[in-house]
């Protein structure tokens, strides 16, 4: 072995293990994440699942990330199920988590257009990943970095005189909602100093390069960003993004700009404008200092929202217009064949540690202020929200937000839940961290200064 070209004095042992997967889908689909059909003729770029496998002192986690709409909780219970077979790690230790790429097949048994065998083959696609990664497990130490970018994204929400709020920029006062423009990255490297894989955390929603007349499969950004990461370090790079807290976070400006503002060169600005931040953030970070292994994975029971006079009063002036928008012809057709009134959810929440680092998954698309919440009450200095995590469970605005009918609150249309159902997920969340930590904690202090303040 080569000399180190880190300082390796008192770090504790780790051993990674990463791996690919394509797992694109045949042609002529269904490409999901709009309200009308688009078909993919042609694929641009494929789509994959990476996994990044992590042990100390004989205790593993999993990280999976796919380049798809979303996961569902049927097939990804059956891809752990496989890995615990073949790999021994425990549903609570592996965390699947999708991209949420507009340019993929749906995913949801009986609501969307997929191949079935395609969808039938996935699980095992998942958990072939896994199993690869995990048996090509090597010495490494993590390098971890923070950097910030907020000129790529709005909060696509806007306030109204009236107190409501749009989805627009038209006649509004500003927007409904923060950007969190914090990157995280972890830079997995061999002891020679090779990157074998990069973890990016965060928040944007993956709608670029298709729109709403995509006829393509791609990754949409998320790829432009793997590719320009292995234009740097090689092909054999296994670049994951764990999407972060976004479900009101879009890459469309408010100002002017000269800029592309959507389509391919607009995924490729974006794409390796990420990629250039993550590969600053850990060519400049620090290694990961100590590497405690804890996981926990709750199931919550929280009401589906049960259509009301109030809202049913307001989807008849919709029914009643003489033309209508597309968005309001798109939340008559989901009222329509809402069947989950009065009903009760399942909603996984997900927490793992590896040393100064914690993973929380999150089981749907969540406003970003629930993504900067969790950060601020995490005891522990690096704190990595995945949305889209275990299982989809539609849009998780504010509770006070979901009371305004936004887009992204609007009920059924986008949020399946009660209206408070995003401070049940975060407050478990925050339970959960803390007792993997323990009580009394003097590793990081209390307080929201631990770096993600």
């Amino acid at each position: 072995m080569s000399e180190s070209p880190y300082n390796l004095e008192g770090l504790p042992a780790i051993r990674a293990g990463a791996a690919q997967t394509v797992i694109t889908p045949p042609t002529g689909i269904n490409l999901a994440g709009y309200y009308h059909e688009r078909i993919a003729e042609t694929v641009r770029d494929d789509l994959h699942c990476r996994a990044l496998v992590l042990e100390h002192a004989g205790e593993r986690i999993a990280l999976v990330s796919l380049d798809l709409i979303s996961v569902v909780d049927e097939w990804v219970a059956e891809a752990k199920s496989l890995i615990e077979e073949r790999v021994g790690l425990p549903p609570e230790r592996v965390l699947i988590c999708a991209t949420h790429t507009h340019t993929g097949p749906g995913v949801r048994p009986g609501r969307d257009n997929f191949p079935e065998e395609w969808l039938a083959e996935l699980p095992g696609r998942i958990a072939d990943t896994v199993e690869a990664a995990a048996g090509d497990m090597f010495d490494a130490v993590l390098m971890l970095g923070r950097e910030e970018e907020a000129c790529l994204a709005s909060n696509r929400l806007g306030r109204t005189r009236d107190g409501t709020e749009v989805f627009s920029k038209e006649n509004v006062i500003d927007h409904a909602g923060p950007v969190d423009p914090e990157l995280q990255a972890i830079g997995v490297r061999d002891l020679e100093g090779t990157l074998r894989a990069l973890v990016v955390n965060y928040g944007m929603h993956v709608d670029v390069i298709g729109g709403g007349g995509a006829d393509f499969i791609s990754a949409d950004w998320p790829g432009v960003m793997a590719e320009a990461v292995a234009g740097v370090y090689g092909e054999g790079v296994v670049t994951m993004l764990l999407n972060g807290a976004c479900g009101d976070i879009n890459h469309r400006l408010w100002g002017e700009t000269r800029q592309p503002i959507e389509g391919i060169y607009k995924a490729i600005q974006m794409g390796r404008t990420y990629a250039g931040l993550a590969m600053a953030a850990i060519e400049r970070g620090e290694p990961i200092e100590s590497a405690q292994v804890g996981a926990t994975l709750r199931t919550l029971q929280i009401p589906y929202y049960t259509r009301e006079p109030r809202f049913m009063a307001f989807v008849d002036e919709l029914r009643a217009k003489p033309e209508r928008e597309y968005f309001e012809d798109a939340t008559i057709r989901s009222v329509d064949r809402w069947d989950k009134d009065g009903q009760i959810a399942d909603v996984p929440v997900q927490v793992l540690r590896f040393g100064d680092l914690m993973f929380v998954g999150l089981p749907g698309e969540f406003f970003t202020r629930w993504g900067m919440e969790i950060k601020h009450w995490s005891p522990a200095p690096w704190t990595l929200v995945a949305e889209l995590a275990n299982h989809a469970v539609g849009y998780v605005p504010t509770t006070d937000q979901a009371e305004r009918m936004g887009y992204g609150a609007r009920p059924i249309l986008s949020r399946r839940l009660v209206s408070d159902a995003g401070r049940q997920i975060v407050d478990a969340a925050q339970v959960m961290m803390w007792e993997i930590v323990g009580t009394g904690n003097g590793e990081w202090g209390t307080g929201n200064n631990r770096g993600n303040g």
